[in-house]
């Protein structure tokens, strides 16, 4: 089957899809026209929001990935990250092709984006840091300015934040209460605020009153938090279908002119499908998720049965149901049931989704790199076969695994350092080992559009002998 896709539609819509899903270099342009007259996001009030308690210390405990030190590698000049040349850049910084050390600080958790260029740290005091590009606010430290050191997010101080995510441009924090809250680029409604006011520029509380949320996450446009009863909330672009809607959105504004509907507010995905082999649509009730992660335009999702959901942008088959098709509500995918498989684990990449069976096989569909043939449905990356995968992160078109005490990484050119392979081998087709990490204890990994963040653990003897002899990154 060809990898390439034939929408529907209007030129113009074929013209935005392409924009949107096929041109890497623009994934990060911030040259969009923006609305006028922004607002303080102090103004943005939500009535009688629910009273904040705190989550249970069980679940809690599932937060805390283990104390660890901060390596980084990839491109470290955040405002030219995937753009085409240098214009308007003020600080170039050398590309680091190895991991450096970054900071000396201990970090609990972090988070960036397969299209970020920016991220949040959390420390061991559950208080959040950000650094990177921050054209729209989206470090949430009430100014444009990029930072390259973490710096507190001085809005949230008073908060122990468990959980954050990302975006291409904007930024969700979770906090010990089940409290979200969101700060940067707002114009597809996807802080979730109750507005479309352009710019968010410090964390500002969700339009949300329902029950405490236990993880948040983030598409280019889009948003999705999941309650602690396992219901699934979206917000933000609904243009392929990534909000579960049974909608993208569309509606004329005059005969020529084409715009969305955006949520600018969770509002809960109601309906779970399967298609039988003759293309009828069978609701699937009582469907509790578990788990989620979103690419540029789609979302993956487990329920409590350890079912795979997807739905959003279909091309090149990273939705994994052997077509191209966009999905408007979550359809399960069958690759697993007819396989006898559950799936403990998933994650999403701009263009392709990874799902971790209950026997520790990691399935890959979709394409992670710009030629060549695609994954239709899941398949087994044949190389991982028998590692015990730790943690994932996944790039633009790179992904970075600890698994085993080791560090597996790779991404077809152009790569930009962060599969830290060093200066002389860049990128690699197939997955490779990381030969400098060898015998680390890597309890986290975390990938933006082009650089890559590891938590290591420094208790743990060798790892601390590996980690001190390491070349700093300083700024």
């Amino acid at each position: 089957m060809s990898s390439k896709r034939k929408p529907d539609g209007t030129k113009k819509a074929v013209k935005k899809r392409k924009n949107s899903e096929s041109n890497y270099d623009s994934d990060l342009s911030d040259e969009y026209p923006r609305a006028t007259g922004e607002t303080s996001a102090r103004e943005v009030m939500v009535e009688e929001l629910r009273p904040m308690e705190k989550l249970p210390e069980e679940l809690l405990a599932m937060y805390d990935k283990g104390p660890g030190k901060l390596l980084i590698a990839g491109m470290v000049s955040w405002e030219m990250t995937g753009k085409r040349d240098s214009k308007g850049v003020t600080k170039i910084r050398p590309n680091l092709f190895t991991f450096h050390r970054f900071t000396s600080e201990t970090y609990r958790s972090m988070a960036s984006f397969c299209s970020g260029a920016h991220s949040v740290l959390i420390d061991e005091n559950w208080k959040a840091f950000t650094f990177g590009r921050n054209h729209v606010s989206q470090l949430g430290l009430g100014d444009t300015a990029t930072y390259e050191k973490p710096t507190q997010v001085s809005d949230l101080a008073e908060f122990n934040v468990i959980q954050a995510a990302c975006g291409r441009f904007h930024t969700l924090f979770l906090t010990d209460t089940g409290t979200v809250y969101a700060c940067g680029d707002n114009n597809r409604g996807q802080c979730g605020v109750g507005n479309k006011l352009p710019t968010i520029t410090t964390p500002t509380r969700i339009s949300y009153n329902g029950p405490p949320i236990i993880k948040v996450g983030c598409g280019a446009e889009f948003s999705v938090i999941l309650d602690i009863k396992g219901n699934l909330h979206t917000f933000g672009l609904p243009e392929y279908g990534q909000l579960g809607h049974n909608t993208d959105g569309r509606y004329f504004v005059t005969s020529t002119k084409m715009s969305f509907h955006y949520e600018m507010q969770p509002r809960k995905v109601l309906v779970y499908m399967e298609k039988n082999k003759d293309g009828h649509v069978l609701p699937i009730e009582n469907v509790n998720i578990i788990d989620f992660a979103c690419g540029n335009n789609h979302t993956v999702a487990i329920d409590s049965k350890n079912r795979a959901f997807s739905w959003g942008f279909g091309g090149i088959g990273r939705l994994g149901h052997a077509e191209q098709k966009d999905e408007m509500v979550p359809r399960l995918v069958k690759f697993f049931d007819t396989q006898n498989r559950k799936v403990m684990r998933v994650f999403c990449g701009s263009s392709y989704s990874l799902a971790i069976s209950d026997i520790g096989t990691l399935y890959l569909f979709g394409q992670n790199k710009k030629t060549g043939e695609a994954n239709m449905y899941p398949k087994p990356v044949q190389d991982l076969a028998g590692w015990n995968i730790t943690s994932i992160g996944t790039g633009n078109t790179s992904i970075v695994i600890s698994a085993d005490d080791s560090l597996i990484a790779w991404g077809a050119s152009p790569t930009y350092g962060e599969l830290g392979l060093g200066d002389l081998q860049k990128s690699s087709s197939t997955p490779k080992e990381v030969t400098r990490m060898e015998g680390m204890k890597i309890p986290l990994v975390a990938m933006g559009y082009s650089h890559s963040m590891l938590l290591v653990n420094t208790e743990h003897e060798k790892t601390k002998e590996k980690y001190d002899n390491l070349p700093e990154f300083v700024v």
